[in-house]
């Protein structure tokens, strides 16, 4: 019997090194793109350069730590000063600098309705939308007319003065009409044609003052559909037919 050939040296098995290695980076891999699907974009960008450093030669991912989430920081903490001892945001003062303003031009207006005499015909409301101005039929039109008199005009003139502001707002203009059916007969078809004419014919008067940009403003017509009363009586009525003009906060605004 031939002598049993000498047992074999032990196969080499180095080769599983780098072959754990790329097991373990395409383990990653498929983390980094389940996680892609979770996240936001920042977030992915965070786990992106993570992985960059991991194939850079950092530490085996196998190896590392359990990873610290860290958190954007989405607005600024608030100083607390003598001008801000509540430690208000700066957006929080921005807007109650605005309504400030929308405030002081609201006596303005209430002044000069004072003086004329144009109350309640002319009344203002601060809004959490803006400072709305509402003026009455008979202030501006007669019933079934987008036509002004002259003294209708001269009002609007006087109005257009005070919307008149260091950085100009958007002006926006609604016409309201009650429920009662235009005359077939007459100018305007129907109760959406009437409240738009109106609103238009007062803002075109209203830019006839130079100082005023019209990029600025705009007029729509809503015709019965948005009454603030009901119509079934006459006093309910006159109180839906009505313009009004809401003075933009420029926290609101939109270029």
């Amino acid at each position: 019997m031939k002598r049993k050939k000498k047992h074999e040296e032990h196969v080499d098995e180095s080769w599983l090194i780098p072959y754990a290695d790329i097991l373990t980076l395409l383990l990653a891999l498929f983390i980094v793109l389940f996680a892609a699907s979770e996240v936001d974009s920042k977030k992915f960008e965070a786990i992106s350069q993570a992985f960059n450093s991991e194939l850079e030669g950092g530490t085996g991912v196998l190896e590392q730590q359990a990873a610290v989430e860290t958190f954007e920081e989405t607005s600024p903490i608030p100083e607390v000063s003598e001008e801000n001892p509540a430690g208000k945001s700066k957006e929080e003062i921005a807007v109650e600098q605005d309504f400030k303003e929308l405030g002081d031009l609201q006596e303005k207006v209430e002044t000069y309705i004072k003086e004329k005499g144009l109350a309640p015909r002319l009344q203002t409301k601060l809004t959490a939308k803006g400072l709305l101005l509402t003026i009455k039929e008979g202030v501006l039109y007669t019933p079934g007319s987008a036509d002004m008199s002259a003294e209708a005009q001269k009002i609007a003139v006087e109005i257009s003065n005070l919307l008149i502001t260091d950085k100009p707002r958007f002006i926006y203009i609604e016409g309201h009409t009650d429920n009662v059916p235009v005359a077939q007969s007459g100018k305007y078809p129907s109760n959406w044609e009437l409240s738009a004419g109106r609103a238009i014919n007062f803002m075109k008067l209203l830019l006839e003052n130079d100082q005023l940009d019209p990029k600025k403003f705009s007029a729509t017509g809503y015709g019965e559909f948005q009454p603030l009363t009901s119509n079934k009586t006459e006093k309910g009525r006159a109180e839906n037919r009505r313009v009004e003009v809401l003075i933009s906060p420029y926290t609101e605004e939109k270029e």
